[in-house]
């Protein structure tokens, strides 16, 4: 049936017309028949393959079709991981339209272990759990295949990729999928420039047909064409802004996973007095003082929302993080950020 996706949409219409109503069932869960040509596993010797694209372009659904299929081959085990395992278990697994429960046909559908984090196939086929917030856990468990969403956003996005990757050694060909919306990190462009990846790029606007008209147009009207658009939409890796202060790869040089004890801790606010589209960003960091003399950076929680949302993100990393003082920029709102100590 997969001639189908390249028929016109009235010749398209016509033949579904004609099947039976247990053949429309059944073709409802053949993802070769639904998926646009992009969505479907690349052929070749690949490691890697490198889905990046907008939001809303499908990368989910393809993510969960793949595992699907090589499941339905008999691969096992195969790791998912995501940036935390609410993230997994939500968007990947069990929650969002696209995640594996929601799309599996339903005499293939796995049962769903949370406790021991895994997904049992009718076949035998196992699916472990991780996530990219704790990549320890993947520190010597075997895979044959592997699906990792969202790498971008990972806490800690090489370790995690490093014990992954030492891992995919079961089987004859181990091969990872990595759906992301692309940041300027070190290991998104590593992953580009492998000579075993093959990157698939996607635009919001590729999944026009299954998208709402209205968060279309809205993204459209508001996103199309600038910076964030670029990255939110097009799937575009963006470098730094060369008139930036701090550099994304000094950033990442200098990240550590563990701090001394701290002897002060502060929570900055650079506060915007307005919440308007056009509006600055009301800036919100957590810094401490180490032992060892250095400053660390504890956690950002910027936010783009009024005063009174900006204040509560304040106080609850004042407690989060046990800081000792809250210090507000006194030139433009410093009275809010009184009026919100």
């Amino acid at each position: 049936m997969q001639f189908l996706t390249s028929l016109p949409q009235e010749k398209k219409a016509e033949i579904l017309n004609q099947l039976t109503e247990e053949q429309a069932y059944l073709l409802r869960y053949d993802w070769n028949m639904w998926a646009r040509p992009a969505q479907r596993i690349p052929s070749g010797n690949w490691f890697t393959w490198l889905l990046r694209s907008g939001r809303g372009y499908g990368k989910t659904r393809t993510g969960s079709e793949t595992v699907i299929e090589w499941v339905m081959k008999g691969y096992s085990p195969i790791a998912l991981v995501g940036q935390t395992k609410a993230d997994v278990r939500d968007t990947m697994v069990e929650i969002g339209d696209s995640s594996i429960l929601k799309v599996a046909p339903p005499w293939f559908r796995p049962v769903y272990e949370s406790s021991k984090r895994r997904l049992i196939f009718p076949n035998g086929s196992i699916c472990v759990i991780y996530s990219g917030d704790e990549p320890d856990q993947l520190r010597g468990p075997q895979h044959q295949k592997a699906w990792v969403d969202e790498l971008a956003k990972f806490k800690y996005p090489q370790e995690t990729w490093d014990n992954l990757e030492f891992g995919l050694r079961k089987g004859d060909n181990p091969q990872v999928i990595c759906t992301t919306t692309p940041r300027p990190i070190k290991i998104i462009k590593n992953l580009i420039a492998d000579n075993r990846t093959v990157e698939t790029r996607g635009n919001t606007l590729d999944n026009s047909s299954n998208l709402n008209p209205l968060f279309l147009d809205r993204m459209i009207t508001k996103y199309q064409g600038t910076r964030l658009g670029r990255q939110e939409l097009n799937g575009d890796i963006l470098d730094d802004n060369p008139e930036a202060l701090w550099k994304r790869a000094d950033i990442d040089n200098y990240r550590v996973r563990e701090i001394p004890q701290l002897v002060y801790v502060v929570v900055g606010v650079d506060p915007a007095v307005t919440s308007k589209a056009g509006s600055d960003d009301t800036g919100i960091i957590v810094a401490g003082k180490g032992t060892d003399g250095y400053g660390y950076i504890l956690g950002d929680y910027t936010v783009h929302d009024t005063p009174q949302k900006w204040a509560e993100a304040t106080i609850t990393a004042y407690h989060k993080h046990k800081a000792n003082k809250v210090t507000g920029e006194t030139n433009n709102g410093g009275d809010l950020v009184l009026a919100a100590e």
